[in-house]
C-alpha cells in the first residue's frame, strides 16, 4: 500500500485568518517502507513572516522572496500525492493549510477520508504520555539530533519512522495480523447453537464376546461395587 507522510510549515496557526503555507515536505512509503522518493517545496506566502513563526522554522522574508507562489507548484504536488492516504502529525492542521491553498487556486481539496493522524494514533497507543514529534522520537529511540529548527521535509522523514513504530515497528506484519485477528474475534457474532444428532456405532458380535470374556477375567474390579470370585 502506498502512503505519503507529509508536514507543512506556515506563517501561523490559521489559514482562515490569513496565514499561509510556506513549505511542504512529503515522503513516499510503500507497505510502511520508505522508497526514497520525496517531494519538497518552498512557497512565497504573499505576506510578511511573523517573528514568532520564523523562530520556529527559520524561514525569513528574505529567504522566501524568490520562491514560487503555491499555485505554480500545485500540479507537481498533486501528481506526487496521487490518491494515496496522507499521514501527518496533528493532521487537521496540515490538511487545513493544504486544502486552503488548493481551494485558493481553484483546485479540488483533498478528501478528509484520506487523512491519517499520528497524534490520534499516539493518544490511543500511549494514553497520558506526551505526543509531540520530539517526545515520540525519544520514546522510540529515533535520532533527531540534527533537528535544530522545524523543517517540513526533515519532520516528515522523522514522522515516517514514528509512523512505522506506531503501526507495529519492525514486526509490522505480525502485529497487524494479530490485531486484525483480535478485532475479528471480538466483533464476530456468536454462532447459533445447533443440537447435534446422536451418532450411532455398530459393534461386531465377536468384539462384544471378547470384551465380555476380558471383563470376567479381571480380579477384584474397581467398578460395579462387587468383587469377582
Amino acid at each position: 500500500m502506498r502512503e505519503i507522510v507529509f508536514d507543512t510549515e506556515t506563517t501561523g496557526f490559521s489559514f482562515s485568518d490569513g496565514d499561509r503555507m510556506v513549505e511542504i515536505g512529503c515522503v513516499e512509503m510503500i507497505n510502511r517502507v520508505e522508497t526514497g522518493r520525496t517531494f519538497h517545496a518552498y512557497f512565497h506566502p504573499e505576506r510578511t513572516m511573523p517573528p514568532e513563526a520564523q523562530r520556529v522554522h527559520g524561514l525569513s522574508d528574505a529567504f522566501l522572496a524568490d520562491k514560487p507562489l503555491f499555485h505554480h507548484g500545485a500540479e507537481a504536488l498533486l501528481e506526487f500525492l496521487e490518491d494515496s492516504p496522507l499521514v501527518a502529525h496533528n493532521a487537521s492542521f496540515d490538511f487545513g493549510f493544504l486544502n486552503g491553498e488548493l481551494t485558493r487556486c481553484s483546485r479540488t481539496p483533498i478528501k478528509m477520508h484520506r487523512m491519517v493522524d499520528t497524534v490520534a494514533m499516539a493518544r490511543i497507543r500511549h494514553p497520558g504520555a506526551k505526543h509531540s514529534l520530539d517526545a515520540l522520537c525519544s520514546r522510540y529511540g529515533i535520532d533527531r539530533s540534527h533537528r535544530t529548527l522545524h523543517g517540513a521535509l526533515l519532520d516528515a522523514q522523522l514522522l515516517a519512522q514514528v509512523y512505522v513504530e506506531l503501526t507495529g515497528g519492525r514486526q509490522i506484519g505480525l502485529g497487524l495480523v494479530s490485531e486484525a485477528i483480535e478485532v475479528a474475534v471480538a466483533s464476530a457474532p456468536a454462532a447459533p447453537a445447533r443440537p447435534r444428532p446422536p451418532r450411532v456405532f455398530t459393534v461386531p458380535e465377536a468384539d462384544l464376546a471378547r470384551h465380555a470374556a476380558f471383563m470376567k477375567s479381571v480380579v477384584n474390579p474397581l467398578w460395579g461395587g462387587e468383587t469377582a470370585n
